[in-house]
């Protein structure tokens, strides 16, 4: 029994433009409307590969009674197209009147404007490549969806094909066509702009959003399982990330999953030396550096061995045989690293739901725009990249701090701007000993970097994101063992913070510098 619904508003196929730069499948999908005995309209280098084929195809300027002019980047732009392609039935006076020939159907698509940029050529050469005609082809097709059908991908060639034969597309496919070619024009669009403001020196935030995105298939769900969710790639990007990386193994991303590899990644390519960061729930729950990778996992799963349980491993390093069966020797959600020999992928097979992701070298990674959104809005701010040099840092207290203490200090405060505020970040030399996040109070933080770091704590330097508003937090890290501390500064009370630093005889030193990470 035939759906009503499914024959609603079909339309008829009997006269097609094409014009394409992408020619997959286009030979199949000619001869298929040939064979139904359905004119074909096409332009130039698409016209000439028809019509090699013995397919019959009526050429552009035979239409217009105008050539092809200034390289092809003149030849669709013409009344007698773009009349037969937004005619409305109520427009058929002056179609007569004029002569205009109707298309049902406007099989188009662009210049490869994102290819012509991955070849890095000169500003002229991508300039070139920004389509015109194909835009405009697109979007009166779309606009007039109502009447024409307007195709953009070459995966919907077969499914168009046999529709044709049943008598020409519906009214919800035709809309659903003219959607995918409004976002395939709104991408372009998007990438043109983004590409030409890095050409052309633009700085600073851009004075208007807008991104595009390649939808990845739907991740495994959302932050809760019953919340369904996707995940968009930078098309431009070709740098180290999640969104570039190989994924060689494991179940299927969630959410959660992806944050989480970003913000592990974004922590280990802060280090130079070989570096492990285990990160759970968006925040690190251990950090170290050491002469191996090997050497380093111990000190990072040490810091808090029962939150690295399921955790997300980062490495900035390749991952060897040895590393490997450490990694699976207890239950972790994934890993990430620049790449993973032989033995490695052997191993790490044996947990088959373990996320494995390959980036390549991390050699030019760079961090992106923050953008967040809120109820009807974005949020837009610069990637948190500042650093600082240890050595320009401002010694606030009596005591100053040894060299052990300033490499604790240094290797904490690349660490502590990627814990959610309020951040505070206990380590000795190049290892994080205990980590306090996301309280609402500072010491409260402190408070449970020291219970993460017990018993351990003794010794260790601290770390805090922002200032301290009180001297309580000194006066609870002194009780832990602390030796020394690095803060932004700038409290009214800093005064008040740095007496009761050298009332324990704790160092500390201002960065004059906060990261908070809300």
């Amino acid at each position: 029994m035939t759906n009503i619904s499914d024959n609603m508003d079909r339309r008829q196929v009997s006269r097609v433009l094409i014009s394409v730069s992408d020619k997959t499948k286009i030979i199949d999908l000619a001869k298929k409307l040939n064979n139904l005995g359905i004119e074909i309209v096409s332009t130039g280098g698409t016209s000439q590969v028809i019509s090699d084929e013995g397919i019959n195809v009526v050429s552009v300027d035979n239409v217009t009674n105008f050539p092809e002019m200034m390289g092809g980047r003149v030849k669709t732009l013409h009344p007698l197209i773009f009349g037969g392609i937004l005619a409305r039935d109520e427009d058929s006076k002056e179609v007569e009147e004029h002569n205009i020939g109707i298309f049902d159907m406007v099989i188009c698509n662009l210049y490869p404007f994102r290819e012509a940029i991955s070849k890095n050529l000169d500003l002229a050469s991508i300039i070139e490549q920004i389509d015109i005609g194909g835009p405009s082809l697109l979007r009166a097709a779309a606009k007039n969806h109502s009447r024409v059908a307007v195709v953009t991908d070459a995966d919907d060639y077969d499914w168009i094909a046999d529709e044709i034969k049943l008598g020409g597309l519906n009214l919800l496919q035709r809309q659903d066509l003219a959607l995918k070619a409004f976002r395939h024009t709104a991408e372009y669009d998007s990438t043109i702009q983004s590409e030409l403001g890095s050409r052309f020196g633009e700085e600073g935030l851009p004075s208007s959003l807008h991104v595009t995105g390649l939808g990845s298939p739907p991740l495994r769900y959302g932050e809760n399982p019953h919340q369904s969710a996707i995940f968009y790639s930078d098309l431009l990007s070709a740098t180290p990330s999640v969104s570039n990386a190989e994924q060689i193994q494991g179940k299927q991303l969630s959410y959660n999953n992806i944050l989480d590899f970003d913000a592990a990644l974004a922590m280990v390519t802060e280090f130079e030396e070989p570096t492990i960061v285990v990160v759970k729930h968006n925040n690190p729950c251990g950090a170290a550096s050491a002469d191996n990778l090997v050497e380093a996992y111990d000190s990072a799963i040490n810091t808090d061995p029962m939150s690295s349980f399921g955790g997300i491993i980062a490495l900035n390093r390749e991952v060897d045989g040895d590393l490997s069966k450490k990694i699976v020797s207890s239950f972790k959600e994934g890993v990430i690293a620049p790449s993973f020999n032989s033995e490695a992928r052997e191993i790490l097979s044996q947990k088959e739901n373990l996320r494995v992701l390959e980036t390549g070298p991390l050699d030019n990674y760079e961090r992106s725009f923050s953008l967040r959104s809120i109820d009807q809005g974005w949020l837009m701010q610069e990637s948190d990249e500042a650093t600082i040099d240890i050595s320009d840092c401002k010694v606030v207290t009596e005591r100053h701090p040894t060299q052990e203490e300033l490499d604790g200090l240094q290797f904490g405060w690349r660490i502590v701007k990627h814990v959610k505020s309020n951040a505070i970040v206990f380590t000795r030399q190049k290892c994080t000993v205990g980590i306090g996040a996301g309280q609402m109070s500072r010491i409260d933080s402190v408070k449970i970097a020291t219970f993460k770091s017990i018993p351990n704590a003794q010794g260790t330097v601290m770390s805090s994101d922002a200032f301290f508003p009180f001297r309580d937090g000194i006066d609870e890290a002194a009780k832990a063992g602390v030796t020394a501390v690095i803060q932004p500064g700038g409290s009214l009370r800093d005064q008040e913070v740095i007496d009761a630093a050298n009332e324990n005889g704790i160092a500390m030193v201002f960065t004059g510098m906060r990261h908070f990470k809300h």
